[in-house]
């Protein structure tokens, strides 16, 4: 539960719409509700802001749907990341109103609208093939409530292409910034606003790489002191911490 649908189960006590009984019915999960192979953490948005989310990597496909259907039976959005489209083919079976976002290797189910962030988070992705994890950062921040607006193939191998969204960078309340190779989008990024960028390196890049480990280190070596750095491939992480800025009064 969020702290909207709280108040309203509150508010409905208090008019006599909803007794005593039902609502204590309707809280007797929180703080979490033990699945046994899992506990869902029903209470973690009025803590944090955000809400759970599952990390279906690891899980079986039985296991992602048992606990997407429970979520999603709780009332609140739901997002798996990291969803193989077989592993989608078990959640939709189990609610078929859930959605498949096949680039950002996600699945979600919109059932409220979240509080509305007070800007536009900007996602910028230096290749197209860093654009599975940007993607999964712009589906997390819009079911959190924000308006995102991506920014693919703009890497400084060709700088003009990064100058030519301008406008859609100095607009933006904060970004997200995914970069493989050697990681230096960033800081390139981070000296034209005056925003948080939040770097999500990539693990794309050859042998020296080092699976995203070489832009990594760039990156919190970066010279932009606007510049934060999440962790190799952690779009979704990078989405909540911009999420919350972007809620910020």
């Amino acid at each position: 539960m969020d702290p909207g649908q709280i108040e309203a189960l509150l508010n409905e006590v208090r008019e006599g719409r909803t007794d005593v009984e039902e609502a204590l019915a309707r809280l007797r999960h929180l703080p979490f509700e033990d699945m046994g192979f899992a506990k869902l953490d029903h209470h973690r948005a009025l803590r944090t802001g955000n809400p759970e989310v599952i990390f279906a990597e690891g899980k079986t496909a039985a296991q992602v749907a048992a606990i997407f259907k429970r979520m999603a039976q709780a009332g609140g959005n739901v997002l798996a990341t990291r969803v193989t489209k077989a592993v989608y083919e078990t959640v939709v079976a189990a609610v078929p109103r859930a959605e498949y976002h096949e680039t950002a290797r996600a699945a979600t189910l919109m059932q409220t609208e979240a509080p509305a962030g007070k800007g536009t988070i900007g996602v910028v992705c230096a290749g197209t093939s860093d654009l599975p994890v940007a993607e999964e950062a712009a589906v997390t921040a819009r079911l959190m409530g924000n308006s995102v607006e991506l920014v693919a193939d703009v890497g400084v191998a060709g700088i003009h292409r990064l100058l030519a969204q301008q406008d859609t960078l100095t607009s933006a309340r904060v970004l997200i910034v995914c970069a493989g190779m050697e990681g230096a989008l960033p800081t390139v990024v981070g000296g034209l606003v005056n925003a948080p960028v939040i770097a999500v390196p990539t693990s794309v890049g050859y042998g020296a790489s080092l699976g995203g480990v070489a832009a990594l280190l760039g990156m919190l070596n970066t010279c932009s002191p606007n510049v934060s750095v999440v962790n190799i491939d952690n779009g979704f992480g990078a989405a909540c911490i911009a999420s919350l800025i972007n809620h910020l009064q």
